[in-house]
């Protein structure tokens, strides 16, 4: 497979050396990258060291700009060249090749994937025209973030970036689902026109570039995570966007709850509201039909003490942070469907989980 895997590196670097692009071979190693199983990837950087050729320092160098984190395996770390894997003994002979400044032989944990590629492609860069340098030298411009539809079930985080020649400004857009806890789901780098047609506020970059990190390492930790078909293809390019950003604040709060300033002027109102904040927590760009009827009809009466005030406060409340969302007028029917019952549901003890009955016996 690594012999197919080399050709078919070596047959569209050709092309790429014709485009000149740093972006188009950027996507494209990150594309390269999706396709190579971890077992595959030392023995293709020797093939391609080996070889030599201005393709395989295309590729090389390529690969050295995009995050191949995902295949770094430990078990790869001899060359399958090799009939069987090394004996101790191999490893204490260890020649450097003067030209790439890679062992020959690797000893076992010394040089990390990408380790390996950093090196190598650093070497590779000297056999280049200069256009292969500005891959990676990218620097971030500014950046959004927002809902990607009328309930922010999804949020958008976008960056724009541009070389250090104002060639090929690019975005990178990240779809981060708000329902399942804030995962990586979906990705793409395009023209910064397609920002057009997005509602997104401008963001701190360090802010957005962290939770374009954040998204991914969610992903990374849920099994079978729902994302699109095309997110592998674009990730190692994204993680290489996004840590090109200086400092990237991780685990940022969101601020759309220090945004909101049409808190009703009524009794109860501010008790109202801070319910409501722990209800919709860290994701509260997510305000939907369903989530407007779940906090209203069953976390409120399951989890939230309330005072008489602030539940006659409450629907003037859900409405306000609702115009804030945008005014959607499905949401704004939920909330006339369900308000009236909210009384009833608030005194019915039944209703009430474990720990608001503690807290209640223990007043």
């Amino acid at each position: 497979m690594s012999t197919t895997a080399f050709t078919t590196a070596i047959t569209q670097a050709r092309d790429l050396l014709r485009w000149r692009s740093p972006l188009r071979t950027e996507l494209w190693a990150a594309r390269l990258t999706a396709t190579l199983r971890p077992t595959e990837v030392r023995p293709l950087i020797r093939q391609l060291t080996e070889a030599g050729s201005p393709e395989a320092h295309l590729t090389l160098a390529a690969l050295a700009v995009v995050d191949t984190a995902a295949l770094d395996d430990d078990e790869a770390l001899y060359d399958d060249s090799l009939a069987e894997p090394p004996t101790e003994d191999t490893w204490a002979h260890t020649n450097t090749d003067p030209q790439t400044g890679l062992p020959t032989t690797q000893e076992p944990g010394s040089k990390s994937l990408q380790e390996v590629l950093r090196d190598a492609g650093k070497e590779a860069l000297r056999a280049l025209p200069e256009w292969a340098g500005r891959m990676g030298q990218v620097v971030c411009e500014q950046a959004w973030y927002g809902k990607a539809d009328r309930y922010g079930e999804q949020a958008l985080a976008a960056l724009r970036f541009r070389y250090p020649d104002g060639k090929e400004p690019h975005v990178l857009i990240v779809g981060i689902d708000q329902v399942n806890g804030g995962l990586a789901v979906d990705a793409v780098v395009e023209e910064p026109k397609f920002l057009d047609d997005l509602d997104l506020r401008p963001a701190d970059p360090a802010v957005v570039a962290g939770r374009v990190l954040d998204a991914f390492e969610m992903t990374d930790l849920v099994l079978g995570a729902p994302i699109a078909e095309s997110l592998p293809a674009v990730r190692p390019l994204a993680l290489a966007r996004a840590r090109t950003v200086p400092d990237p604040v991780r685990q940022a709060p969101d601020d759309t709850v220090s945004r909101f300033l049409d808190l009703p002027d009524l009794p109860g109102a501010q008790e109202a509201f801070g319910k409501l904040v722990e209800f919709v927590g860290d994701r509260p760009l997510w305000w939907s039909p369903a989530r407007v009827s779940r906090f209203l009809t069953s976390w409120l009466p399951r989890e939230a003490i309330l005072t008489e005030a602030a539940i006659s406060a409450m629907p003037d409340v859900v409405r306000a942070w609702s115009r804030f969302h945008g005014g959607d007028p499905e949401v704004l029917q939920r909330i006339e469907a369900d308000a009236p019952r909210l009384p009833a549901l608030m005194a019915d003890d039944s209703l009430a989980g474990l720990r608001k009955r503690m807290a209640q016996h223990d007043h």
